[in-house]
Protein backbone atom coordinates (compact mmCIF):
# COMPACT_ATOMS: atom_id res chain seq x y z
CA UNK A 1 0.00 0.00 0.00
CA UNK A 2 2.89 2.36 0.78
CA UNK A 3 4.45 1.68 -2.63
CA UNK A 4 1.14 2.38 -4.42
CA UNK A 5 0.78 5.70 -2.61
CA UNK A 6 4.31 6.72 -3.60
CA UNK A 7 3.61 5.89 -7.27
CA UNK A 8 0.39 7.91 -7.22
CA UNK A 9 2.21 10.86 -5.67
CA UNK A 10 4.92 10.76 -8.39
CA UNK A 11 2.31 10.57 -11.15
CA UNK A 12 0.29 13.41 -9.72
CA UNK A 13 3.40 15.64 -9.62
CA UNK A 14 4.62 15.11 -13.24
CA UNK A 15 5.04 18.15 -15.47
CA UNK A 16 2.75 18.26 -18.50
CA UNK A 17 2.02 20.69 -21.30
CA UNK A 18 -0.67 21.43 -23.86
CA UNK A 19 -0.31 19.62 -27.17
CA UNK A 20 -1.06 22.97 -28.82
CA UNK A 21 2.28 24.33 -27.55
CA UNK A 22 4.31 21.33 -28.68
CA UNK A 23 6.36 21.24 -31.87
CA UNK A 24 5.23 18.19 -33.90
CA UNK A 25 6.93 16.62 -36.90
CA UNK A 26 3.68 15.59 -38.61
CA UNK A 27 0.60 17.73 -39.25
CA UNK A 28 -2.46 17.50 -41.47
CA UNK A 29 -1.04 20.20 -43.77
CA UNK A 30 1.66 17.77 -44.88
CA UNK A 31 -0.70 14.86 -45.57
CA UNK A 32 -1.48 13.37 -48.97
CA UNK A 33 -4.61 14.12 -50.95
CA UNK A 34 -6.65 11.47 -52.79
CA UNK A 35 -6.19 11.38 -56.55
CA UNK A 36 -9.35 12.14 -58.53
CA UNK A 37 -10.35 11.14 -62.04
CA UNK A 38 -9.30 13.85 -64.48
CA UNK A 39 -6.53 15.28 -62.30
CA UNK A 40 -3.32 16.44 -63.99
CA UNK A 41 0.16 15.11 -63.30
CA UNK A 42 0.95 18.27 -61.35
CA UNK A 43 -2.17 17.59 -59.27
CA UNK A 44 -0.77 14.13 -58.57
CA UNK A 45 2.63 15.49 -57.51
CA UNK A 46 0.98 18.10 -55.30
CA UNK A 47 -1.12 15.35 -53.75
CA UNK A 48 1.92 13.46 -52.44
CA UNK A 49 2.65 13.86 -48.71
CA UNK A 50 5.22 16.52 -47.84
CA UNK A 51 7.69 14.20 -46.14
CA UNK A 52 10.54 11.71 -46.59
CA UNK A 53 10.94 10.26 -50.11
CA UNK A 54 8.23 12.42 -51.66
CA UNK A 55 10.08 15.52 -50.50
CA UNK A 56 13.40 14.00 -51.60
CA UNK A 57 12.00 13.44 -55.09
CA UNK A 58 10.83 17.05 -55.30
CA UNK A 59 14.19 18.24 -53.96
CA UNK A 60 16.07 16.21 -56.58
CA UNK A 61 14.02 17.70 -59.41
CA UNK A 62 14.42 21.24 -58.05
CA UNK A 63 18.20 20.79 -57.69
CA UNK A 64 18.51 19.61 -61.30
CA UNK A 65 16.37 22.46 -62.64
CA UNK A 66 18.33 25.03 -60.64
CA UNK A 67 21.67 23.63 -61.80
CA UNK A 68 20.77 23.85 -65.48
CA UNK A 69 19.20 27.28 -65.00
CA UNK A 70 22.56 28.46 -63.66
CA UNK A 71 24.53 26.79 -66.44
CA UNK A 72 25.93 24.10 -64.14
CA UNK A 73 26.43 20.48 -65.23
CA UNK A 74 24.03 17.62 -64.57
CA UNK A 75 26.02 14.40 -64.99
CA UNK A 76 24.18 11.09 -65.31
CA UNK A 77 26.24 8.14 -64.11
CA UNK A 78 24.50 4.91 -65.00
CA UNK A 79 24.54 1.14 -64.94
CA UNK A 80 23.09 -0.94 -67.76
CA UNK A 81 20.00 -2.13 -65.91
CA UNK A 82 18.24 1.14 -66.66
CA UNK A 83 18.64 0.50 -70.40
CA UNK A 84 17.26 -3.03 -70.08
CA UNK A 85 14.26 -1.62 -68.25
CA UNK A 86 13.27 0.45 -71.27
CA UNK A 87 14.37 3.86 -69.97
CA UNK A 88 16.50 4.91 -72.95
CA UNK A 89 13.75 7.14 -74.43
CA UNK A 90 13.49 9.10 -71.18
CA UNK A 91 17.26 9.50 -70.86
CA UNK A 92 17.50 10.55 -74.52
CA UNK A 93 14.73 13.11 -74.03
CA UNK A 94 16.57 14.58 -71.04
CA UNK A 95 19.72 14.84 -73.17
CA UNK A 96 17.97 16.45 -76.14
CA UNK A 97 16.08 18.89 -73.90
CA UNK A 98 19.33 20.06 -72.32
CA UNK A 99 18.78 18.62 -68.84
CA UNK A 100 21.54 15.99 -68.88
CA UNK A 101 24.83 17.61 -69.87
CA UNK A 102 27.10 14.53 -69.63
CA UNK A 103 26.80 10.74 -69.34
CA UNK A 104 29.20 8.37 -67.56
CA UNK A 105 28.43 4.67 -68.03
CA UNK A 106 29.80 1.26 -67.20
CA UNK A 107 30.90 -1.11 -69.97
CA UNK A 108 27.65 -3.08 -70.10
CA UNK A 109 25.79 0.05 -71.19
CA UNK A 110 27.42 0.11 -74.62
CA UNK A 111 26.45 -3.55 -75.13
CA UNK A 112 22.74 -3.03 -74.54
CA UNK A 113 22.71 0.39 -76.22
CA UNK A 114 24.34 -1.06 -79.34
CA UNK A 115 22.06 -4.11 -79.50
CA UNK A 116 18.97 -1.91 -79.26
CA UNK A 117 20.26 0.41 -82.00
CA UNK A 118 21.25 -2.52 -84.23
CA UNK A 119 18.55 -5.13 -83.63
CA UNK A 120 15.85 -3.38 -81.62
CA UNK A 121 16.25 -5.91 -78.79
CA UNK A 122 18.73 -6.89 -76.08
CA UNK A 123 19.28 -8.92 -72.87
CA UNK A 124 19.66 -12.64 -73.43
CA UNK A 125 18.56 -15.40 -71.04
CA UNK A 126 21.83 -15.84 -69.12
CA UNK A 127 20.60 -18.75 -67.00
CA UNK A 128 19.85 -20.76 -70.12
CA UNK A 129 22.79 -19.64 -72.28
CA UNK A 130 25.47 -20.17 -69.61
CA UNK A 131 24.74 -23.92 -69.61
CA UNK A 132 26.13 -24.53 -73.09
CA UNK A 133 28.64 -21.67 -73.20
CA UNK A 134 26.68 -19.58 -75.72
CA UNK A 135 26.20 -16.70 -73.29
CA UNK A 136 27.62 -13.47 -74.65
CA UNK A 137 28.58 -14.94 -78.03
CA UNK A 138 26.42 -12.80 -80.33
CA UNK A 139 28.59 -12.27 -83.43
CA UNK A 140 27.57 -8.71 -84.26
CA UNK A 141 27.87 -7.46 -80.68
CA UNK A 142 31.38 -8.84 -80.26
CA UNK A 143 32.83 -7.93 -83.64
CA UNK A 144 31.24 -4.53 -84.28
CA UNK A 145 31.67 -3.06 -80.79
CA UNK A 146 35.29 -4.17 -80.50
CA UNK A 147 36.03 -2.83 -83.98
CA UNK A 148 34.40 0.49 -83.12
CA UNK A 149 36.48 0.82 -79.95
CA UNK A 150 39.76 -0.05 -81.70
CA UNK A 151 39.08 2.31 -84.61
CA UNK A 152 37.94 5.15 -82.37
CA UNK A 153 40.92 4.87 -80.05
CA UNK A 154 43.27 4.96 -83.06
CA UNK A 155 41.67 8.30 -83.93
CA UNK A 156 42.20 9.67 -80.42
CA UNK A 157 38.70 9.06 -79.01
CA UNK A 158 37.55 7.47 -75.78
CA UNK A 159 35.17 4.51 -75.74
CA UNK A 160 32.03 6.61 -75.32
CA UNK A 161 32.72 8.83 -78.31
CA UNK A 162 33.92 5.83 -80.37
CA UNK A 163 30.64 3.99 -79.88
CA UNK A 164 28.53 7.12 -80.30
CA UNK A 165 30.21 7.99 -83.60
CA UNK A 166 29.94 4.41 -84.87
CA UNK A 167 26.20 4.18 -84.10
CA UNK A 168 25.54 7.63 -85.54
CA UNK A 169 27.35 6.94 -88.83
CA UNK A 170 26.59 3.23 -89.43
CA UNK A 171 23.67 2.69 -91.79
CA UNK A 172 22.99 -0.76 -90.29
CA UNK A 173 21.77 0.89 -87.09
CA UNK A 174 18.06 0.81 -87.93
CA UNK A 175 17.05 2.01 -84.47
CA UNK A 176 19.82 4.55 -83.86
CA UNK A 177 17.29 7.06 -82.50
CA UNK A 178 17.03 4.79 -79.45
CA UNK A 179 20.78 4.97 -78.76
CA UNK A 180 21.95 7.03 -75.79
CA UNK A 181 25.52 7.12 -77.10
CA UNK A 182 24.44 7.97 -80.64
CA UNK A 183 22.29 10.80 -79.27
CA UNK A 184 25.18 12.12 -77.16
CA UNK A 185 27.44 12.14 -80.22
CA UNK A 186 24.81 13.90 -82.34
CA UNK A 187 24.18 16.58 -79.73
CA UNK A 188 27.85 16.96 -78.75
CA UNK A 189 27.19 15.77 -75.21
CA UNK A 190 30.18 14.10 -73.48
CA UNK A 191 29.66 10.36 -72.98
CA UNK A 192 32.30 8.38 -71.12
CA UNK A 193 32.58 4.63 -70.58
CA UNK A 194 34.42 3.07 -67.65
CA UNK A 195 35.47 -0.53 -68.07
CA UNK A 196 36.72 -3.33 -65.86
CA UNK A 197 38.35 -5.90 -68.14
CA UNK A 198 36.41 -9.17 -68.09
CA UNK A 199 33.09 -7.74 -66.89
CA UNK A 200 31.48 -7.31 -70.33
CA UNK A 201 30.58 -9.95 -72.93
CA UNK A 202 32.58 -8.25 -75.70
CA UNK A 203 35.78 -9.03 -73.78
CA UNK A 204 35.23 -12.74 -74.50
CA UNK A 205 35.53 -12.24 -78.26
CA UNK A 206 38.80 -12.61 -80.20
CA UNK A 207 38.41 -9.07 -81.58
CA UNK A 208 38.78 -7.56 -78.10
CA UNK A 209 41.97 -5.51 -77.94
CA UNK A 210 43.03 -4.93 -74.35
CA UNK A 211 45.31 -2.03 -75.25
CA UNK A 212 42.49 -0.18 -77.04
CA UNK A 213 39.94 -0.89 -74.32
CA UNK A 214 42.34 0.23 -71.61
CA UNK A 215 43.48 3.34 -73.46
CA UNK A 216 39.92 4.32 -74.37
CA UNK A 217 38.65 3.86 -70.83
CA UNK A 218 41.57 5.86 -69.39
CA UNK A 219 40.86 8.70 -71.82
CA UNK A 220 37.25 8.65 -70.70
CA UNK A 221 38.32 8.76 -67.05
CA UNK A 222 40.38 11.87 -67.74
CA UNK A 223 37.49 13.37 -69.70
CA UNK A 224 35.08 12.70 -66.83
CA UNK A 225 37.54 14.28 -64.39
CA UNK A 226 37.59 17.46 -66.48
CA UNK A 227 33.77 17.56 -66.45
CA UNK A 228 33.63 16.96 -62.69
CA UNK A 229 36.13 19.79 -62.15
CA UNK A 230 33.25 22.16 -63.01
CA UNK A 231 30.69 20.37 -60.82
CA UNK A 232 30.44 23.16 -58.23
CA UNK A 233 26.74 24.03 -58.03
CA UNK A 234 25.83 21.15 -60.32
CA UNK A 235 24.34 17.68 -59.90
CA UNK A 236 25.76 14.16 -60.13
CA UNK A 237 23.26 11.30 -60.47
CA UNK A 238 24.14 7.65 -60.00
CA UNK A 239 21.43 5.56 -61.66
CA UNK A 240 21.73 1.94 -60.63
CA UNK A 241 25.49 1.36 -60.68
CA UNK A 242 26.54 -0.54 -57.57
CA UNK A 243 30.32 -0.58 -58.04
CA UNK A 244 31.92 0.87 -61.20
CA UNK A 245 30.42 4.36 -61.36
CA UNK A 246 30.61 5.04 -57.59
CA UNK A 247 34.27 4.05 -57.58
CA UNK A 248 35.14 6.00 -60.73
CA UNK A 249 33.25 9.08 -59.53
CA UNK A 250 35.11 9.17 -56.21
CA UNK A 251 38.51 8.93 -57.90
CA UNK A 252 37.67 11.50 -60.57
CA UNK A 253 36.38 13.88 -57.90
CA UNK A 254 39.53 13.45 -55.81
CA UNK A 255 41.72 14.06 -58.85
CA UNK A 256 39.78 17.20 -59.76
CA UNK A 257 40.13 18.57 -56.24
CA UNK A 258 43.81 17.60 -56.15
CA UNK A 259 44.28 19.79 -59.22
CA UNK A 260 42.71 22.61 -57.17
CA UNK A 261 39.33 22.71 -58.88
CA UNK A 262 36.61 23.55 -56.39
CA UNK A 263 34.16 20.77 -57.33
CA UNK A 264 32.14 21.27 -54.15
CA UNK A 265 28.68 22.48 -53.14
CA UNK A 266 26.98 20.14 -55.60
CA UNK A 267 24.00 17.84 -55.21
CA UNK A 268 24.67 14.09 -55.28
CA UNK A 269 21.66 11.91 -56.13
CA UNK A 270 21.69 8.14 -55.86
CA UNK A 271 18.89 6.11 -57.46
CA UNK A 272 18.63 2.38 -56.86
CA UNK A 273 16.07 -0.20 -55.80
CA UNK A 274 18.12 -1.18 -52.74
CA UNK A 275 20.71 0.60 -50.59
CA UNK A 276 24.24 -0.18 -51.74
CA UNK A 277 27.39 0.46 -49.69
CA UNK A 278 29.58 2.01 -52.39
CA UNK A 279 26.84 4.21 -53.79
CA UNK A 280 25.92 5.46 -50.33
CA UNK A 281 29.52 6.20 -49.38
CA UNK A 282 31.23 7.12 -52.66
CA UNK A 283 28.41 9.07 -54.29
CA UNK A 284 26.51 10.54 -51.34
CA UNK A 285 28.33 10.80 -48.00
CA UNK A 286 32.04 11.14 -48.74
CA UNK A 287 31.82 13.66 -51.62
CA UNK A 288 29.31 15.91 -49.83
CA UNK A 289 30.59 15.44 -46.28
CA UNK A 290 31.79 19.03 -45.87
CA UNK A 291 29.68 20.76 -48.51
CA UNK A 292 26.83 20.03 -50.85
CA UNK A 293 23.70 17.93 -50.54
CA UNK A 294 23.02 14.18 -50.71
CA UNK A 295 19.68 12.72 -51.86
CA UNK A 296 18.99 8.98 -51.78
CA UNK A 297 16.02 7.84 -53.89
CA UNK A 298 15.27 4.18 -53.27
CA UNK A 299 12.79 2.56 -55.64
CA UNK A 300 12.49 0.67 -58.90
CA UNK A 301 14.17 2.46 -61.82
CA UNK A 302 11.23 1.92 -64.15
CA UNK A 303 9.07 3.98 -61.78
CA UNK A 304 11.47 6.43 -60.14
CA UNK A 305 13.26 7.78 -63.24
CA UNK A 306 10.04 8.53 -65.17
CA UNK A 307 8.68 10.25 -62.05
CA UNK A 308 11.83 12.36 -61.64
CA UNK A 309 11.91 13.23 -65.34
CA UNK A 310 8.26 14.28 -65.29
CA UNK A 311 8.85 16.47 -62.21
CA UNK A 312 11.73 18.17 -64.00
CA UNK A 313 9.65 18.83 -67.10
CA UNK A 314 6.76 20.19 -65.00
CA UNK A 315 9.16 22.31 -62.96
CA UNK A 316 10.81 23.78 -66.04
CA UNK A 317 7.41 24.53 -67.57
Amino acid sequence: MVIVNRVEKVINNINRYSINSRKSKVSLSSFSKPYRLGNSFRDFIDSLPQMLSADALRDAASSIIEARKNGKPVILGMGAHSIKLGLSPIIIDLIVSGIISAVAANGACIVHDFELAYAGMTSEDVKEAICDGSFGMALETGTLLNAAISEGVKRGLGIGASIGKFIHQNQDMKYREMSIFGTCYTHKIPATVHVAIGTDIIHMHPEADGASIGEGSLRDFHHLTSIISNLDGGVFINLGSAVIIPEVFLKALSLARNLEHKAKNFTAINMDFIKQYRASENVLHRPTGKSGKAINLIGHHEIMLPLLAALIIEGKG
